[in-house]
């Protein structure tokens, strides 16, 4: 397939550079649009048009300006480009200075097979709630292993209190979380420290509070509908300036905020039935700048559509992203740990669902879903393993929960070990969810901080509706209740036999991940596939590479198994979950005899390799 013709790339936004800022703004349909000042001192400028409906003028301002657009007398809106808006959504956007003093300079990044992810929230990671409470956090996660961070959005939303996904101003850093200077130290600190940042962007919605785009341009369409709201124009009349908008902003977090990657949200919900559709472009635009800086640049898609097009090249009539989310890994997972059956769960619960999906990637590829009452996707093909992500817990599968509750409600000691291995040793990138290393107890709810008493009352009624319950019912945590934030904050330490025994093996597994070739093998496809082995609720999976091999036994039941070796050689144990350095109950004998039998207690792992 030939290469598509690059589209203009345009500035849009405030750009200060020795004494004068350039103001550049996209509204193509406006007759007159005036730059707003409004501190130091207010002043009123006239900008000029060109033929592609950008609006641009220069100005002797700096950092502090502050300023808005106005676009007809009386009515003026911060910029859709603002790169900070320190009294919030609705207040002045703020002329920032964009150069940093960074100290990153050999950094080259991580490819994605070799990271082990673990996703924050910036607000409840710490008890300050910002920035400069990761970059203390840091020591902890290099101790526990952790290489890549996945940060949720940071751009600004109402309020103080968000989960970021009701962003308004996708360029602006979030001003309670530090702004922008202070995401730059964090990066910067990540880099120092051999932490990669990874971004978790929006671009299938904006949030409804501060959200102006519309005064603007014909940034949103009717032609498709998303569950939160209007759908961005990426392809219907004057879509050009709304994807240079979203590109632009797609490689400043990458090049500007030195990001080493991003997490696209939510992408079969971005609708685009161009022969050239944003989710290719934004691939060709990150590929492009990785070259460019010389840099490895990541881009992970999220999606639950099982649909090979994310990951296969143009050249297969892909988007060719280099990542992609894997929810199925995760709902075999937890329904058959947990035995929930409700929701998307409906469609999980045998051990043959997660045997499947270590194997293909995909439970459903084309076969029919009794949930969705349809077939349903694709096979995933010879894309590896390595470019899907997979998890136990997430920001989604926690906090959509009526309590916000973690495994650890539902699950002791065991079991959480088990889940860990399943994550930790397969041959797919993980993702940890911040807390669960060492079992964090408390909840991570939905939480908001709106100002529009009529979004709030709808919020409400939505979130409780989708529950089934009344907003007045004593189980229903009212998203804007600032309680409903203030207890999702990570415990300050953590102690007891069972969070130590749990972070310890954890840190094991990070560091037998990271450090035996059998594990960091990501090509060869033979030696990967899970057995059942028939009526004991055993899953074996062999992990190999490059002559060292490991063979692993999982007991995904509650009682104790016996078994004859199911792979008939002599070998020894040295990995086992119910070892007591990890709080378990016990060790097996060490030696395995080539016809001899194999004892595994319940919920736990063994791994077994040649003497």
């Amino acid at each position: 397939m030939s290469r598509i013709v690059p589209r203009p790339s345009i500035p849009v936004g405030a750009f200060y550079t020795a004494g004068v800022t350039l103001f550049s703004i996209w509204a193509p349909l406006l007759p007159e649009l005036r730059l707003e000042i409004t501190a130091p001192e207010k002043k009123t400028h006239p900008m000029t048009r060109n033929e592609q409906g950008y609006w641009e003028v220069t100005l002797p301002v700096g950092p502090g300006c502050r300023y808005r657009y106005q676009v007809a007398r009386g009515k003026s809106f911060p910029d859709p480009a603002s790169a900070f808006q320190p009294e919030g959504v609705h207040g002045p956007s703020e002329v920032v200075d964009r150069e940093f003093p960074w100290t990153d300079r050999g950094w080259k990044g991580i490819d994605l097979k070799d990271l082990i992810l673990y996703e924050i929230h910036t607000g409840t990671f710490s008890g300050i709630g910002d920035f400069a409470g990761i970059i203390d956090g840091l020591d902890g996660l290099v101790r526990l292993g952790i290489n890549g961070i996945e940060l949720m959005p940071v751009g600004q939303f109402p309020g103080s209190r968000n989960w970021g996904y009701d962003v308004a101003y996708p360029w602006a850093v979030q001003n309670s979380y530090g702004g922008p200077r202070k995401l730059k130290e964090l990066v910067d600190a990540a880099h120092r420290k051999g932490i990669a940042i990874l971004l978790d962007v929006v671009y299938n919605h904006l949030g409804p509070e501060g959200n102006y785009l519309e005064q603007f341009g014909p940034y949103f369409t009717d032609r498709y509908h998303t569950p939160w709201g209007k759908a961005i124009n990426f392809d219907d009349a004057w879509c050009d300036g709304v994807r240079n908008y979203f590109l632009r902003n797609a490689l400043g977090w990458l090049e500007e905020f030195h990001m080493d990657g991003l997490r696209l949200d939510a992408m079969h919900a971005i609708f685009d039935g161009s022969a050239y559709p944003i989710h290719r472009q934004l691939a060709d635009g990150v590929r492009d700048l990785s070259a460019r800086l010389g840099m490895h640049k990541i881009l992970i898609a999220e999606t639950d559509q099982n649909d090979p097009r994310y990951l296969d090249s143009p050249k297969k009539g892909g988007y060719g992203m280099e990542g992609q989310w894997s929810d199925e890994f995760h709902h075999a997972l937890h329904a058959l740990v947990t035995g929930e059956k409700q929701g998307y769960y409906r469609d999980f619960g045998k051990i043959q669902d997660l045997q499947k999906a270590l194997r293909n990637k995909f439970v459903f590829d084309g076969n029919f879903s009794p949930g969705r009452k349809r077939y349903f996707g694709a096979p995933a093909g010879d894309n590896c393993w390595s470019r899907y992500v997979v998890f136990s817990q997430n920001h989604d599968q926690v906090g959509n929960r009526l309590e916000g509750d973690r495994l650890t409600r539902s699950l002791g000691l065991e079991p959480l070990k088990l889940v860990a291995a399943l994550v930790l040793l397969s041959p797919f990138t993980p993702l940890l969810f911040m807390g669960e290393e060492y079992g964090e107890t408390r909840p991570f709810l939905f939480f908001t901080d709106h100002s529009d008493p009529d979004l709030i009352r709808s919020v409400r009624e939505g979130r409780s509706k989708e529950f089934g319950l009344d907003p007045e019912d004593s189980r229903f945590r009212d998203p804007q209740d600032p309680a409903s934030f203030l207890q999702c904050r990570l415990s300050p330490r953590f102690r007891g036999k069972f969070r130590l025994g749990l972070y310890g093996f954890y840190r094991y597994l990070i560091h037998l991940r990271k450090t035996r070739k059998a594990l960091r093998g990501k090509e060869d496809r033979s030696f990967r596939d899970g057995v059942i082995i028939p009526g004991e609720g055993l899953l074996s999976l062999i992990r190999s590479h490059q002559g060292d091999r490991i063979f692993f036994l999982f007991n995904v039941t509650g009682t104790d198994q016996q078994i004859s070796n199911p792979w008939d050689r002599r070998l020894v144990a040295s990995i086992q979950s119910g070892d007591p350095r990890w709080g378990g109950p016990g060790k097996i004998r060490k030696e395995l005899t080539r016809k001899g039998m194999v004892r595994i207690g319940p919920w736990s792992v063994i791994g077994f390799e040649k003497p």
